[in-house]
């Protein structure tokens, strides 16, 4: 299994490495220069708000499935023609929901109009990642990595013609943003569909009201963890917007700083997680010993998480004039101010992607494991502390308060998930293997420290920061090609 991890996460890593950092850095972040803070601000947090809701577009069911094809591979022509039908009717009843609660709580005409696009984007983002369950349940990695990035993909095409192709008469404004999604969605969802529907032996769409009430039944435990763990994860910037009176400007400066974490996560955590919950699940079925397989992904989690926090924390204020340019609107004090701001929350929030590291390591091996129960119940733990110092902070210090409940959240749900994870599948590491990984992220740590107050050039600095940490992790023995070797050519 190691080996299988291995060659499919390199794969995956290589085409990811390829098109996602085009789309964060070319993409979304001119999409932010281009209309400016505050409208990005208006979007990021009706995003977030229709992203908590999305819960009822999956009702868990994705993770639950990849489990469960997972460890029986036949179940996939049975379940999913069922399984399709319902999430159809969970899409109207998600886009009713979101408007009437959008209604409620004051969103305008424009408001509600993006909240609609947004939530069909959603559906159509949730049924793409439901059609590649299926995908990684079968170890379809490759094909499921192909797919993974189709929808940047698409967006980068769209996006450069609108944004540089010189339309006459055309004004680019989120909205466009958003109807591009609403594309690439479409064409991604297509062909993932017509992959999964190669690998059933048959397709019979059927209402079963007995079928309905079992799958959800068994997957509510999944839904109930999706819904807490993005009540504490992605309530931020929507507490931002409607908690202060210059909401917009602050929820875009918090945007502007969790693009960083969220593309760290998306490009490490999220994609090593999506291989390793399907061999998780099929290795505690056959009973088999999962120390070594855990040490190492967890190691090189660490080892890539450690690494970028260390840098972007010295780095921060760099990074954020290099990627941010002053908006048309802004004078040149406010566009300083929100850089200063912005640079801070970014430290704040790397430091946070080192824990969320963790929690894609133990939080999936839970996830695996059928240990719902306790997911749920360190997630309500995260929910409560998240939104008791959101309400707390946000007033007082609006965006960088909201980075500290995030911190505070996101450390404490990952130190309790990877001892609950360790004590329930008995897992056993070396205490040469905890001390060298404590080592390493303190001295990742010294060395950017060392290198940004001696090295007066940025990019000389980060370089040199990199070279000296990946030489500390082959010092350590963290990174050994030796036994690298020895996986692939020895190992099951």
């Amino acid at each position: 299994m190691r080996r299988k991890f291995i060659t499919n996460l390199i794969f995956l890593l290589f085409l990811n490495f390829l098109i996602k950092p085009f789309w964060v850095f070319g993409i979304d972040r001119t999409v932010q220069n281009v209309v400016g803070p505050a409208e990005y601000g208006f979007y990021f947090a009706i995003f977030n708000f229709a992203f908590i809701l999305q819960i009822i577009l999956d009702m868990g069911i994705t993770n639950f499935n990849n489990r469960n094809i997972a460890r029986n591979n036949q179940l996939l022509s049975k379940h999913f023609s069922g399984i399709v039908l319902l999430r159809l009717t969970f899409a109207v009843i998600y886009l009713a929901i979101i408007i009437v609660l959008g209604y409620l709580i004051g969103y305008d005409s424009r408001q509600m109009w993006l909240l609609f696009i947004i939530g069909i984007n959603q559906f159509l983002l949730t049924f793409i990642l439901y059609l590649r369950s299926n995908i990684s349940a079968l170890l379809l990695f490759r094909t499921d990595s192909i797919i993974s990035v189709l929808d940047k993909l698409f967006m980068i095409l769209i996006c450069s013609v609108l944004l540089w192709g010189q339309i006459p008469y055309f004004h680019f404004t989120i909205e466009w943003f958003v109807y591009a999604q609403t594309i690439s969605y479409v064409i991604t969802a297509l062909i993932a569909f017509a992959v999964v529907v190669g690998k059933t032996n048959y397709l019979r769409f059927h209402w079963n009201l007995s079928f309905f009430r079992l799958i959800l039944k068994k997957s509510f435990p999944y839904a109930l963890l999706i819904l807490l763990m993005g009540m504490y994860s992605r309530i931020d910037s929507f507490l931002i917007e409607r908690l202060l009176p210059d909401g917009d400007i602050q929820a875009g400066i918090y945007a502007s700083a969790f693009r960083l974490l969220d593309v760290a996560n998306n490009m490490s955590g999220v994609l090593i997680a999506g291989l390793l919950l399907p061999i998780f699940a099929r290795m505690i079925k056959q009973k088999k010993q999962l120390s070594q397989m855990v040490k190492l992904p967890l190691t090189l989690l660490i080892i890539i998480s450690a690494t970028v926090a260390s840098i972007t924390v010295f780095y921060s204020l760099e990074i954020t004039t290099l990627l941010y340019h002053q908006h048309i609107d802004e004078t040149t004090i406010e566009y300083a101010n929100r850089m200063n701001t912005t640079s801070l929350v970014i430290e704040i929030l790397m430091i946070v992607y080192i824990a969320t590291s963790s929690t894609y390591i133990f939080g999936t091996l839970l996830t695996a494991n059928g240990s719902l129960k306790t997911l749920n119940l360190v997630a309500f733990g995260g929910v409560i502390l998240s939104w008791s110092l959101n309400f707390l902070l946000i007033p007082n210090y609006a965006s960088v308060g909201s980075a500290f409940a995030g911190l505070a959240a996101q450390w404490g749900t990952a130190i309790i998930q990877a001892y609950l994870a360790i004590k329930i599948l008995k897992l056993k590491f070396e205490i040469g293997f905890l001390i060298k990984i404590s080592a390493f992220t303190t001295l990742t740590f010294i060395i950017s420290y060392i290198t940004y107050n001696l090295i007066p050039n940025p990019f000389i600095g980060i370089c040199v920061s990199i070279l000296l940490i990946v030489s500390l992790a082959f010092l350590l023995k963290l990174l050994n090609i030796k036994a690298l070797i020895d996986i692939l050519r020895n190992d099951e």
